[in-house]
């Protein structure tokens, strides 16, 4: 058999949502989480309508394996899709922490598990969650997309939730990740392999060894952007 061949191993789905489920609780008791009942009620809201491409917010790669944070990130985006909530999918992340462009590597995933390739899309420039969704917005409406939602887990959409509503558009839907609803899919869940070559940067140089702290924290509440705008523009 071939290296390709060999059949993908299962998640251990078990595992796989008790990490989610306590990094929840501690963020929860935080504030910096939705509550469940908040989840519920951003997808029944989302569920009346139907969007032209969903934004899911990249993370970074090891080289290894995705990890659960990544994991529930791009199956919360298979079960919308296959929902029919959503008709495309975004995948955004530039190579910022290790070498591989996080939205390309979560769009290898997302079509190794069967959204299909013509309705996948990626944003290959955000370097912070704020980027993630102004330039994957900036680059959705200019491709011609008209109703646009944003799905992550919950930690970062209530952590966004207000920089999207105040400096990119009130009429992104949020839809944040409900841990219960993915137990739907549970026997379809499985860890596949990809081969990364095409998501990897070339003379890759991490972001804290090319900016200073101060500028990744501005970045990192959004600061950034309208002068990495502006140099695009210029280009």
């Amino acid at each position: 058999m071939k290296k390709e061949d060999k059949p993908a191993p299962k998640i251990n789905s078990d595992i796989f949502k008790l990490r989610l489920h306590l990094l929840d609780f501690a963020f929860i008791l935080l504030g910096l989480s939705f509550m469940p009942c908040t989840r519920r009620k951003y997808f029944v809201r989302a569920q009346k309508q139907k969007y032209d491409i969903l934004i899911v917010p990249g993370i970074p790669y090891d080289g290894k394996q995705w990890n659960f944070i990544m994991k529930g990130r791009v199956y919360w985006a298979k079960y919308l899709f296959d929902k029919g909530m959503v008709k495309n999918i975004m995948f955004s992340g530039s190579a910022v922490h290790t070498p591989w462009f996080e939205g390309k590597i979560m769009a290898l995933y997302a079509k190794a598990i069967g959204i299909p390739e013509t309705n996948i899309f990626t944003e290959d420039d955000a370097e912070h969650s704020t980027e993630n969704i102004f330039f994957s917005y900036k680059k959705a409406r200019e491709m011609g997309f008209a109703k646009i939602a944003f799905a992550s887990d919950p930690i970062q959409s209530k952590a966004l939730r207000r920089f999207i509503k105040q400096k990119v558009s009130a009429e992104i839907a949020l839809i944040p990740m409900v841990y219960n609803y993915l137990r739907e899919i549970d026997s379809e869940m499985f860890d596949p392999q990809i081969y990364t070559v095409s998501a990897l940067a070339q003379n890759f140089v991490p972001l804290r060894e090319r900016e200073r702290f101060q500028k990744r924290f501005n970045g990192t509440l959004g600061k950034n952007i309208h002068k990495k705008n502006q140099i695009e523009t210029n280009n």
